[in-house]
């Protein structure tokens, strides 16, 4: 498919990529708003039933290690169509789990096969032109905050009406019709690189790592802005069952619709990434999200501060998101599915730490030590990004 003039790929092959980035990454938050009810029903404790939330991200990680790379050395409409029959099976069985123990591992194996969306942004960043790459970035990752926050609303209204295995079902269910849809109107997209051994292919990635500061400054600066994302999903649910707010999955998954505030941030963040450099606005990204924490901190007692809140550290996690990932395809394009590998790896084990590290906080101080793992990964981040901005990792 040639390129057109502007540089722009075709609007119509943008778009599908942007939904299908949307539908599919909502397989990983269906479960944040459901927490409370899944450890209602399978006679579990919040701690515990915080675990599916963390597990789902630590399977993510493995994923994007073991399939992402492969998008670089084979056919990946092909492997895009096969992933996403593998993550209609394992939402299956998480929808019939009978136990925690069952569901723990069946949300491990939805994140470990929900790893499209992480093929998808690659195909649309190499068909397009170096000047408008970070604003078709901005465009794809926009879909995926729109599926991330839609599919936490979804989810929650779901469960209010049916149950959450309902909503683990129709999630299946939705993964195979994008399955037939992509396979009948994606485009043929042959490997950039040359052929590699699997193993091989692998170990090109710890020589990437070690080879290039922006993949490690960019890795660590992502880890933990979404250590802090995480860090609020995954106690929300918990947080508005407590007095003096007391509310179920139903408003935990409303506060996606209010998040999707957030999503225009994506695009814009593109755009001044294309113009200006990715890391000044990175650097703004994560006084944004301290700035909603801060409020969070001192209001989250109400609905108003915690939507406030909730729009701030959308819009900044993304912003940031978004810069990074312009910096990362900005790297040699025959590389790009294994530096956006270890970047998303990086990214999600920062989000499943701050899931776990969030989980244990709420247990012994409740909010305000939720709030304080949250405030301490952005404050390590900023001073990561003061460093880098000094010596080789500022890149781009």
């Amino acid at each position: 498919m040639s390129e057109p003039r502007s540089g722009y790929p075709p609007r119509r092959l943008i778009w599908l990529l942007t939904v299908a980035g949307g539908v599919s990454v909502a397989n990983l938050y269906y479960n944040q708003p459901l927490l409370s009810d899944i450890a209602a029903e399978l006679h579990a404790t919040e701690r515990a039933a915080g675990a599916v939330a963390m597990l789902t991200q630590a399977g993510y990680a493995l994923g994007l290690l073991l399939f992402v790379p492969l998008g670089d050395v084979v056919e990946r409409r092909r492997l895009i169509v096969l992933l996403l029959i593998a993550v209609a099976a394992a939402l299956a069985g998480a929808a019939a789990s009978p136990t925690l123990p069952i569901l723990a591992a069946m949300s491990f194996a939805i994140g470990t096969t929900t790893v499209v969306p992480q093929l998808i942004i690659p195909s649309a960043a190499g068909m397009a032109a170096p000047r408008v790459r970070g604003r078709v970035v901005g465009t794809v990752v926009s879909g995926l905050l729109v599926g991330i926050l839609a599919g936490r609303v979804v989810a929650g209204a779901l469960a209010h009406a049916t149950s959450w295995r309902t909503v683990f079902g129709a999630g299946a269910g939705a993964m195979l019709v994008l399955a037939i849809v992509l396979r009948l109107l994606l485009p043929l997209a042959p490997p950039a690189a040359e052929r590699l051994r699997y193993g091989a292919l692998l170990r090109s990635l710890g020589t990437l790592f070690r080879g290039e500061p922006v993949i490690r400054d960019a890795a660590l600066i992502g880890a933990l802005s979404f250590a802090s994302f995480s860090a609020f999903w995954t106690t929300l649910a918990f947080r508005l069952r407590e007095a003096p707010l007391d509310y179920g999955p139903a408003v935990a998954g409303g506060f996606g619709l209010i998040g999707l505030v957030g999503a225009a941030a994506a695009p814009l963040a593109g755009r001044l990434a294309d113009r200006r450099s990715p890391r000044q606005t990175i650097g703004i990204a994560l006084l944004v999200n301290v700035a909603a924490w801060l409020v969070m901190l001192f209001a989250g007692h109400t609905l108003a501060g915690l939507a406030i809140g909730v729009v701030l550290l959308d819009a900044g996690t993304q912003a940031a998101q978004v810069s990074n990932q312009a910096r990362v395809y900005a790297l040699p394009a025959e590389a790009h599915g294994r530096y956006n590998t270890i970047y998303m790896v990086c990214y999600f084990i920062g989000g499943s730490l701050g899931s776990a590290a969030a989980t244990i906080a709420w247990g012994g101080a409740r909010w305000t030590g939720v709030c304080a793992v949250a405030l301490g990964a952005l404050g390590v981040a900023l001073v990561a990004w003061g460093k880098g901005g000094n010596g080789h990792g500022a890149g781009g």
